[in-house]
């Protein structure tokens, strides 16, 4: 797994409040309530923590993007905090000040706070089981002051492709036909749409890719379900035969092992920043305002070439 980049020096986030997911949402592509036993059931295990490498890695880096923001923040927002894997990464910067937070149970998709509250908004891979994610990020941009900043990471669409493809034809050859087992992600193409029809401006969206190496395909998916991110879609399918889990371990094994006999599995994660539009911020120049047309580029370059031959000393 790629290391933990440093935080960088920067803004003190004063104040942290933390939500966790119950069901709710108008779509209904995920089963919340299924999603809601699940990280219930990862949280109980014993050894909980070590299935959190993924979220403090994702964490790290939404952290390293707030300390970009040169400014404080006096209130701000978690959405879906989990353990607090962003919260950790800010306090390490300034061990000796401790960020007071409070933590509330709500929904992701039904925020209970009022508009204009929040100077800043997190969320660090949560929307991805968010049922209706243009409903959240409008939510997210209400609660938000207006030049409040919205800064957060999912899952992406290339995600996990590697199960996904080995799993594929795996039943296709024992079962003559699949389904999904792997839920569906959001693509980076519709991400920033997703934003700006939010009211969002100033976007900011790039992609990290994590690879993680695990024994096989089987130590895959225990982690997955350690992590709370088994799939929850409604159209899933609720067997998978021994026979086609040991097909495609092999197929996984066979088609991306690596030379060591481990096998790779590949975590797309989306990095969004996202603005609230205020009076304050640099706006782009009205269409048509323009006073040097691009076709005279190259002239502007040769003229300032002459420029500096004439200045020349002998």
């Amino acid at each position: 797994m790629l290391p933990f980049p440093r935080a960088r020096s920067g803004p003190l986030l004063r104040s942290v409040r933390c939500l966790s997911s119950r069901q709710g949402g108008a779509m209904n592509v995920f089963d919340r309530s299924m999603k809601r036993k699940q990280k219930q059931w990862a949280s109980s295990l014993l050894d909980s923590d070590k299935y959190d490498y993924l979220r403090d890695e994702a964490g790290s880096r939404v952290a390293d993007r707030v300390y970009d923001v040169s400014r404080t923040f006096p209130l701000a927002l978690d959405v879906g905090c989990g353990k607090s894997h962003v919260a950790e990464h800010l306090s390490k910067v300034e061990p000796k000040c401790e960020i007071p937070g409070h933590c509330v149970l709500a929904d992701e998709e039904f925020l209970p706070f009022k508009e204009n509250t929040f100077d800043l908004v997190l969320s660090s891979m949560s929307l991805h089981w968010i049922n209706d994610l243009p409903g959240a990020l409008r939510q997210i941009y209400q609660v938000l002051k207006p030049d409040g900043v919205f800064i957060g990471a999912m899952v992406g669409g290339e995600t996990l492709y590697e199960l996904r493809c080995s799993l594929q034809l795996a039943e296709l050859e024992r079962e003559g036909g699949f389904a999904p087992h792997i839920s569906p992600y959001t693509a980076v193409t519709d991400l920033g749409n997703l934003l700006g029809r939010a009211g969002f401006n100033m976007l900011t969206v790039d992609i990290d890719e994590v690879q993680v190496n695990y024994p096989g395909m089987l130590e895959v998916m225990s982690d997955l379900q350690g992590m709370g991110e088994s799939n929850c879609a409604w159209t899933r399918k609720s067997l998978l035969h021994r026979d086609t889990i040991l097909a495609a371990a092999a197929i996984y094994k066979e088609m991306y092992g690596n030379e060591d006999g481990s096998v790779p599995a590949t975590f797309q994660i989306l990095y969004m920043i996202g603005w609230k539009p205020h009076e304050s911020q640099a706006k782009p120049a009205k269409r048509g305002s323009a006073n040097v047309s691009f076709a005279n580029l190259s002239k502007i370059s040769k003229l300032q070439t002459v420029h500096q031959k004439t200045n020349e000393k002998p």
